[in-house]
């Protein structure tokens, strides 16, 4: 038993070590009276503070953050309360690279116990896990705005702005060479700079690897000193202080490398930041991969579109050509209707104009118009006989690999004089349209059988003479087949064809098709249709004049 006397006189009995059952806690626990003297404590206590005695004063033996609580719970708690039993608050503090939680407890008559519990282990675990829900967020905020765009552009761009907001103090993303030229994208606070270099990756440990695919090289074995002038940006504010270079993976090959900078006097990228570099790189690697592959796949289908769209018709050799197509598809820009207009090749000779429908729709449709449109101009030669241009079309259509057939229309157009003449010819098409400067329409006197379909294909043919001011139209059956009107299930019909042409006297081509296709369309509204083409060739009033070896030479004079 030990008796000390406090600063107040008053004499107090202490048993010391192990006189009630808390003595023996693994935890440390410290009783100290309202003045701050040590009263009690435990071995655990004493292995914490190795200078702790009874009768010693907390602030010499125990860290000042909790002398100093123990000072302000003494303050507040001088007269016994009923409300003391539930206890302040825990708090948290730091002793000999531990972290601490301490619990008071009050006696009632001053003395307060202190219950301590090492936090070390479970704070050092919820730092971990904040920290992985924090680049989790961050991962998952940088797919969402990756694949935002399938720009390439763009996505480089963005990807070095999150590496630099997230990653480090600056990044620079590189994709693969061209010609020998790397594009960088330079970003830091906020702001990027995109650059053509020509360099040698050798010269940056770790790049040239990366750039092939490689596994990073650790970011302790970069020297931030050997780094080329063009991977630390000018507003950099200094040399950099560590450097962590990791590749961006792509589909089958990779898609760059990404460069992280860290500035002098701050920590090293250790293992686990290079970890999640590599794992934001995977996912902007992807998104570069599918950003480079649709902007590819973009190119080759615009080129190939280019070929199967139809052409824009305007003034051949004298006589007016237009032509519109709508596909049944407001979202698709080819279908299985076109035309053509192919001019004569000498002067005299005849301009040829096609207009068909495959059977089908959308793309694969659209293949085989294409395969149509590429044969006819292989037979232009031939183009004078309109059944042997139909048979050898036949012929090709019926050995190729698919099973599709298809109609359509041949007109041979020749100016002579104030008239244009037209031989027509339709192989299992809707019969071609005049309409007269009367007003009167009229139906072209041909007729023949599908190509593609049956062994021989027959056909007959019509002449037909325009005056100034009459078009022949040629259209599709999508027009005369279009379903609509006030109840929504009616044809559009070949009278009501009629009588929209029947307005149209005296008007250019162009003019022409705009009112058929205006018409029609409004029919339709939004309810569903086949695809809609029509040609129109009107017999100009007004001379056209054309260049001809450098002379300008009028055709023909209303």
């Amino acid at each position: 038993m030990t008796v000390f006397e406090d600063e107040s006189g008053r004499s107090r009995e202490t048993t010391g070590a192990g006189s009630t059952s808390w003595i023996g806690s693994p935890h440390p626990a410290v009783v100290a009276d309202r003045d701050g003297g040590v009263v009690e404590f435990n071995a655990a206590a004493a292995d914490l503070f190795p200078r702790m005695r009874v009768g010693t004063w907390l602030d010499e033996v125990v860290p000042g953050w909790l002398a100093d609580a123990h000072r302000r719970l003494a303050r507040t708690t001088r007269a016994p309360v009923a409300a003391a039993r539930t206890g302040p608050a825990p708090l948290r503090g730091s002793h000999d690279g531990r972290l601490l939680r301490a619990h008071p407890t009050e006696s009632g008559h001053g003395d307060v116990a202190w219950w301590l519990v090492d936090d070390s282990d479970l704070t050092a675990a919820q730092d971990a896990l904040r920290t992985e829900r924090e680049r989790h967020a961050i991962l998952a905020e940088a797919s969402t705005q990756l694949l935002a765009s399938l720009n390439p552009d763009r996505c480089l761009e963005k990807a070095a702005l999150l590496a630099a907001d997230h990653l480090g103090d600056a990044a620079l993303v590189i994709s693969p060479p061209v010609r020998n030229r790397y594009a960088v994208v330079t970003a830091m606070a906020g702001g990027f700079e995109r650059t053509q270099v020509t360099l040698d990756p050798a010269v940056v440990p770790g790049l040239a690897e990366a750039l092939q695919g490689f596994p990073p090289v650790p970011a302790r074995w970069i020297d931030p000193a050997e780094l080329p002038s063009w991977a630390v940006p000018e507003n950099f504010g200094g040399p950099p202080g560590s450097v962590a270079v990791t590749s961006l993976p792509g589909h089958g090959v990779p898609a760059g490398a990404l460069i992280l900078l860290r500035r002098g006097g701050q920590r090293t990228f250790d293992a686990s930041e290079e970890l999640f570099a590599r794992l934001f790189a995977a996912r902007a690697g992807a998104a570069l991969s599918a950003a480079r592959l649709y902007a590819e796949q973009a190119r080759i289908t615009r080129a190939l579109i280019a070929e199967l769209l139809p052409p824009r018709l305007h003034h051949v050799d004298g006589v007016d050509f237009a032509g519109g197509y709508r596909t049944s598809q407001d979202t698709e820009r080819i279908g299985g209707d076109f035309y053509d207009v192919h001019p004569g090749t000498e002067d005299g000779r005849e301009t040829l104009a096609v207009l068909g429908d495959v059977c089908g729709k959308g793309l694969d449709a659209a293949v085989l118009t294409g395969r149509i449109r590429s044969t006819v101009h292989a037979l232009l030669p031939l183009a004078g006989d309109h059944q042997n241009v139909l048979r050898m079309l036949n012929g090709a259509l019926l050995t190729a690999r698919h099973t599709r057939f298809a109609t359509l229309v041949l007109a041979s157009v020749l100016r002579t004089g104030a008239r244009v003449r037209l031989r027509l010819t339709s192989a299992g098409h809707p019969r071609p349209l005049v309409l007269r400067a009367t007003g009167e329409v009229e139906e072209a006197d041909t007729g023949g059988t599908l190509v593609g379909a049956l062994p021989v294909v027959t056909s007959r043919s019509a002449t037909v003479d325009l005056s100034p001011g009459e078009t022949c139209l040629l259209y599709t059956d999508g027009i005369t087949e279009a379903r609509g009107g006030p109840l929504g299930s009616a044809m559009f019909g070949e009278d009501r064809l009629r009588s929209a042409l029947a307005e149209c006297v005296g008007l250019p081509a162009e003019a022409v098709v705009e009112r058929v296709q205006m018409i029609a369309g409004d029919w339709v509204g939004r309810g569903p249709h086949d695809d809609m083409a029509v040609v129109a060739i009107t017999a100009p009033h007004t001379t056209h004049l054309s260049a001809v070896d450098g002379h300008t030479r009028g055709r023909y004079t209303a």
